[in-house]
């Protein structure tokens, strides 16, 4: 390597691979001084070399760079930045911490690192993380683009890249346990259920000591770098094996026809508040990066996670659009889930903006243009936009729907009004016109939450193995263990339980709108009633692949329910159905009580019908929802002479009369069903041969 340093640009930021060397470039507004530091290897103590910058030649406005030639991709690097240590005016530079380059494009070190180390005093480079030099163009793509399918033929998966191959039932040997590489070995099974995009729980580098002693970071939230996969899901162990092993899975996955969304956690980082380590933004520029309190001692914690990043800040908003556009136009990836989005409409104040650049530029950014953009629409500390999200584009998370058809399901009174709403893609909650319905991300279950299994097997959480007394996690589930909390042998409450299921699959599917399904709901994962599973690494939170012999008869349901609903076109309209009692070529829904035409929508009804009608198609559905706990009988729509209702899905029928395809469906004799207690029925016309 030479040892001549050129000034450098301050065009890119982050580490720029040319013919003759790399360009570094880091943004420090306050800094007085930057060094980047050069190692041989990534586990290696010392640095083999410290280039100082100069701020007369090496600084251009607040941007710090140099030229280094000979430098080649796969260069460890690092900084250290000098300032002053002020916090009582936000400053907290510290040279003897080792900082990772925000822009980053991969990390290494874990297995040396020390969150500790980077709390207390004194130097922590012998533990500290650090970037590597990555060459983006150097991967062959083939040909490779992201699908741009729409959400109305959208079938999202929410998975854990870790959890969903960890478990040794995977059937992977130990090395891809838990690893890009292993979702591409269990792409099969994701084609077989039927989904078309898999939402992947954060895969930007984190830190998984960030959390109590004795326990691990498992979900991701707590970011360390927005621009580098983590290290801990490859199967590969040299630098840029994160790197070149996410692509392959993404371009498997494109293979195969399902689209790869990212959640990503703009809103904090790993840093924590005042009492946290200094990784990267805090020694970087700790004013630029983070809102702080009036006393700027103090970190403003609108995520609950001990710190808020200064999304609306020029610096810190081009950094987010950086990422993104990174993540589309480097990792082809087809779209993003924004944690805790509602932080991001927040001015460097805190205060809640009517137009957020941030957001703005996000939504017209033109590289994003065919990608989905979807909002978890609320934040930590009371700020709720579910329905009021800016823009035309994002989408939203539909926390409404999973809690209505919860309340439903369990019985609830006065749920009819609000559950007719949720089915029809939530006009009450989006009553914008030409708003697209399946931009309701409609979902019973997430990461965040009680499980499928567990929403039917608990009344309250059960957490205790997270150390915090059971006092961390919602206790507003709407769940009902259905007679017995937790495990039971009683076949009476299991037989009630898988019908619950049924039942929160069939709402799912029968919803304008888009449907998530939540990591192993197919097949009844359980965590034991922990609803709140963040930092359990373990068996407790991981997909058991031998569920699926176990519960063969549930998958096979659900995987049914995916490819008919996706198999119809009632289900992918782009536009809210007509609700009419009368006859329209164009889509419509016609709502029912038991008797036809004569929907209960007071205080104290448990029921609800409703056609679907798609005559230019030549679809039309008939579904009953009965969470009565009485049999209910129900009146049929009067079908022409050539046709015949026939049974799809009755969830009060063991399997496999629980579900049948069209071409097996047996006709439905007369014009009155009786709907068993606690059920779901969907019946479909056909033409009689």
């Amino acid at each position: 390597m030479s040892q001549k340093v050129l000034p450098g640009q301050s065009y890119p930021l982050g580490a720029t691979v040319y013919a003759i060397g790399v360009n570094f470039c880091l943004y420090s507004k306050h800094a007085t001084g930057v060094d980047l530091l050069l190692f041989d290897s990534e586990n290696i103590q010392e640095p083999s070399q410290v280039i100082s910058f100069d701020p007369q030649w090496n600084r251009t406005s607040y941007y710090w760079h140099a030229f280094v030639p000979g430098v080649r991709a796969g260069q460890v690097y690092a900084y250290r930045v000098h300032g002053p240590f002020d916090p009582t005016r936000g400053h907290r530079f510290d040279a003897t911490k080792v900082l990772l380059d925000p822009y980053a494009r991969a990390i290494v070190g874990d297995e040396i690192y020390d969150r500790k180390a980077a709390i207390g005093p004194g130097d922590n480079c012998a533990t500290a993380l650090k970037g590597v030099v990555v060459n983006s163009q150097s991967y062959d793509w083939e040909g490779d683009r992201p699908l741009h399918r729409p959400y109305a033929t959208s079938i999202i998966y929410e998975i854990h890249v870790g959890g969903f191959t960890h478990h040794s039932s995977s059937g992977l040997p130990a090395e891809e346990r838990g690893t890009f590489a292993g979702v591409i070995k269990k792409i099969p099974y994701l084609k077989e259920l039927g989904v078309t995009a898999v939402e992947l729980l954060p895969i930007h580098q984190f830190d998984t000591q960030d959390v109590q002693p004795g326990l691990e970071n498992y979900w991701g939230y707590s970011t360390l770098g927005f621009f580098a996969p983590h290290r801990g899901y490859s199967s590969r162990k040299d630098p840029l094996g994160p790197v070149t092993e996410f692509r392959d899975m993404v371009k498997a996955l494109h293979q195969a026809g399902i689209e790869v969304i990212l959640d990503v956690v703009f809103n904090h980082s790993a840093e924590g508040n005042h009492e946290g380590p200094t990784l990267s933004f805090k020694g970087i520029d700790n004013k630029i990066y983070y809102l702080l309190e009036e006393n700027p001692i103090y970190y403003s914690n609108y995520s609950g996670c001990g710190n808020t990043i200064k999304a609306n800040h020029t610096v810190v908003g081009h950094m987010i659009l950086d990422s993104l556009r990174y993540w589309v136009s480097e990792m082809h990836v087809d779209g993003f889930r924004f944690d805790l989005a509602s932080v991001l409409s927040r001015d460097m104040a805190g205060q809640p903006l009517e137009d957020p650049p941030i957001l703005w530029n996000i939504e017209s950014d033109p590289i994003l243009a065919g990608t989905k953009l979807i909002a978890e629409a609320w934040d930590a500390a009371g700020l709720y936009q579910v329905g009021s999200f800016i823009g035309d584009r994002f989408a939203e998370w539909n926390g409404p729907f999973r809690d209505d058809v919860r309340k439903f399901i369990k019985g609830g009174k006065g749920m009819v009004p609000p559950l007719a709403a949720r089915l029809l893609g939530s006009p009450d909650i989006y009553p914008q016109p030409n708003r697209e319905p399946n931009r309701s991300i409609n979902f019973v279950t997430c990461h965040d939450g009680f499980t499928l299994s567990d929403l039917v097997s608990y009344n309250q959480k059960h957490n205790e193995a997270n150390f915090e007394f059971n006092r961390d996690g919602t206790d507003a589930n709407h769940s009902w263990n259905c007679g017995v909390e937790g495990p039971t042998t009683d076949p009476a409450i299991e037989h009630l339980r898988q019908r619950q299921i049924k039942n929160f699959l069939t709402m799912l599917f029968m919803a304008q709108g888009t449907p998530m399904l939540l990591m192993g709901d197919e097949v009844r994962r359980s965590q034991r009633g922990n609803n709140n599973a963040y930092c359990q690494n373990n068996e407790l939170s991981w997909f058991d692949w031998t569920a699926l012999e176990r519960e063969k008869y549930l998958l096979r349901f659900t995987q049914g329910l995916i490819h008919f609903t996706q198999s119809l076109k009632v289900f992918h309209i782009e536009h809210l159905l007509r609700v009419t009692s009368t006859w329209h070529h164009e889509p419509h829904v016609v709502w029912h009580g038991p008797r036809l035409e004569q929907a209960n929508w007071s205080e104290s009804s448990h029921s609800l019908a409703f056609t679907l009608r798609y005559p230019d198609a030549r679809e039309q559905l008939h579904v009953i929802l009965n969470a009565y706990w009485e049999m209910l009988m129900f009146e049929l729509p009067v079908l022409s002479s050539h046709e015949r209702w026939h049974r799809i899905v009755d969830t009060s029928l063991a399997p496999p009369h629980d579900f049948c395809y069209p071409e097996e469906s047996p006709t439905v004799e007369g014009y009155l069903y009786p709907a068993s207690p606690r059920s779901s029925v969907v019946l479909i016309s056909r033409e009689q041969l």
